[in-house]
């Protein structure tokens, strides 16, 4: 039968680029296009084109119910499998289920399937007990070819950064040695300056906070970037007068808005903030609102009866309410996903809507347009720049610092991302048929043994594959040694005069060691080489000096160690020189204080 629907240039590209890369590969794929994209078009059309048996995941009824009517707008029938439709239906050639319900009867899907498609697939972990994982391993078991699909608008989850690990554009996600990703290639990705640009999606107006704004930054973070409920609440608690002059300001700039949806930080927030709103125009939806009644309020919503939905860490995704044209966001978040989520409710066309207002009164400091990085923040004032590698010209995007004209001072990018180019007569592929990426190291721990460098994180050299002394241990037996001294490097400064180079590495609590260096002898200006001159510049510029008078004229760009250990010899404490490199510990992730951290 023939589509009802004409899809869209970049949804049918969409679907072309999944056709072709199925067609050369079995590995998982992922396509990202922002939220209001319609996804659940390129669904359609993906299922209607399919052959054999083809299942259709997502975590809530609410997308599985969207997913499901699009498809059945082709004059097609497909089943549903989910316990909150109350239909469990497995036999359809196509079946549209919910992660749960699948998980939970999985005797029932015992069929040769070809394809699984998975929405919303930044909910997709890369932990094997996981149930998505579970269900594409058994599925596995019955085709060992089974294409894996994922959609989504935001392509990283916290604590893991991107979860595939090659763009279809040249270049590959993440600046570490990654964990396993969830999914191998994106095949596809539209960005949201491009929907607004071209009409596709409403244009975003964002606002900075006039009156006041939480303040989050004291507040101790978990390992996924986010706050405990009750240091949330003890905040927020004393600033009560905060929370009334931000809902007055919000009700004043609703006059003249459709739909507001205000993003909550905690249930207790979310009945304070509905406080002081008009009831009348007003629902409160959370977690723990029965189902029956969150979907009447959401309807009341949706039809207008409402102006006002205060949520807590629901409606963020399966929520369709074209007529929201003012967000407000009074939770903290480190996750770009959620974020982008949030703001997705109100980017949807509607009649008579020329934008969206969006306020962000807690202080994210998201980039909605360029979310690029995908990594956790490594500190509140961290921004995307863009470095090039020295090794292959890739314009890598690591989150850093700049100064006041815009120039990269700092950042945190390990190994370039971009993918080399085959050289004639060169195999078009890397290890295990995949694309080789750069091996530069902007940030690298140095095997002592053959000089090989690796990755900060790495435990056995990528050359020699022997094991490389762990920092955390190199500084807990130093510290036990009554002749050994350990400092945390706060800064480095030069002296000396001729060839010669005296470096004083100065601790955070005024300690002073220092060594020198001799440019007129090659071995000592190997050494200084091979630890400065190598991290030149963040690694962006790496140097090889020949004369100490180079060195002095650019030592503002020199790096500085996080630790030094030196050692107690006649009397006087000097930098131990048998073990240089590992004496000096650069780019050091640990469980140790570096200076001046908190």
């Amino acid at each position: 039968m023939n589509a009802p629907f004409t899809l869209r240039p970049y949804q049918q590209e969409a679907v072309d680029a999944t056709l072709r890369h199925f067609r050369q590969s079995d590995e998982s794929a992922v396509i990202v296009l922002p939220t209001g994209a319609g996804k659940s078009l390129v669904i359609a059309e993906l299922a209607r084109l399919a052959r054999r048996k083809i299942l259709v995941l997502t975590h809530v009824k609410e997308l599985v119910e969207q997913n499901h009517a699009k498809y059945q707008s082709y004059g097609l029938g497909g089943g549903i499998f989910s316990a909150g439709l109350k239909r469990k239906e497995s036999r359809h050639q196509v079946t549209f289920a919910s992660v749960q319900s699948v998980a939970a009867n999985l005797d029932q899907f015992r069929d040769e399937y070809s394809l699984v498609i998975i929405d919303e697939c930044h909910r997709v972990s890369g932990e094997e007990t996981s149930q998505y994982q579970r269900i594409i391993e058994l599925l596995k078991q019955q085709n060992d070819a089974l294409k894996v699909l994922g959609l989504t608008a935001t392509p990283y989850r916290l604590a893991m950064g991107w979860i595939y690990r090659y763009h279809y554009r040249g270049f590959v996600r993440g600046s570490g040695e990654e964990q396993d990703k969830p999914f191998v290639h994106c095949i596809y990705e539209l960005p949201l300056r491009y929907m607004v640009n071209r009409g596709y999606l409403t244009r975003p107006e964002l606002v900075n906070a006039a009156v006041a704004q939480y303040d989050f930054s004291a507040l101790a973070q978990d390992r996924f970037g986010e706050y405990a409920e009750r240091d949330v609440n003890q905040l927020l608690g004393k600033h009560k007068r905060v929370t009334r002059a931000i809902i007055e300001q919000v009700m004043e700039l609703a006059a003249e808005r459709k739909g507001v949806m205000i993003f909550a930080a905690t249930v207790d927030h979310a009945r304070e903030v509905t406080g002081y709103l008009p009831e009348h125009q007003t629902a409160l939806v959370t977690g723990a609102t029965d189902l029956k009644e969150r979907d009447v309020l959401v309807q009341r919503f949706k039809q207008r009866e409402l102006k006002y939905l205060v949520n807590v860490s629901v409606l963020t995704t399966g929520f369709d309410a074209p007529h929201v044209d003012f967000i407000a966001i009074l939770r903290p978040t480190q996750s770009v996903s959620l974020y982008q989520q949030m703001v997705g409710r109100g980017l949807r066309l509607d009649e008579g809507k020329t934008d969206c207002l969006v306020i962000d009164y807690a202080g994210n400091n998201v980039n909605l347009h360029h979310p690029e990085v995908g990594e956790p923040k490594p500190k509140h004032d961290s921004e995307p720049v863009q470095v090039f590698c020295p090794g292959c010209g890739f314009a890598n995007i690591f989150w850093g610092k700049t100064d006041g004209d815009g120039h990269v001072i700092e950042h945190y990018g390990r190994r370039c991302q971009g993918l080399l180019e085959p050289g004639e007569g060169d195999e078009p592929a890397g290890h295990n048929g995949h694309p080789q990426q750069c091996d530069y190291r902007f940030r690298f721990k140095a095997c002592p043994r053959c000089g090989g460098e690796n990755d900060i994180a790495a435990r056995n050299c990528g050359q020699c594959h022997k094991a490389i002394i762990d920092p955390d241990d190199q500084l807990r037996d130093a510290l036990r040694l009554k002749d050994a001294l350990v400092i945390r490097c706060a800064g480095i400064s030069l002296d000396g005069s001729g060839s010669k180079l005296k470096i004083t590495y100065h601790g955070e609590e005024g300690e002073e060691l220092s060594e020198s260096f001799d440019f007129s002898k090659p071995a000592q200006r190997h050494v200084f080489n091979k630890l400065f001159g190598r991290r030149f510049a963040s690694g962006q510029a790496p140097q090889v000096f020949s004369s100490a008078d180079e060195v002095r004229v650019m030592q503002a760009l020199l790096p500085a160690p996080d630790f030094v250990i030196a050692r107690k010899q006649n009397h006087y404490w000097q930098v131990q020189v048998q073990v240089q490199v590992q004496e000096r510990i650069f780019d050091y992730q640990g469980s140790y204080r570096r200076a001046n951290e908190v």
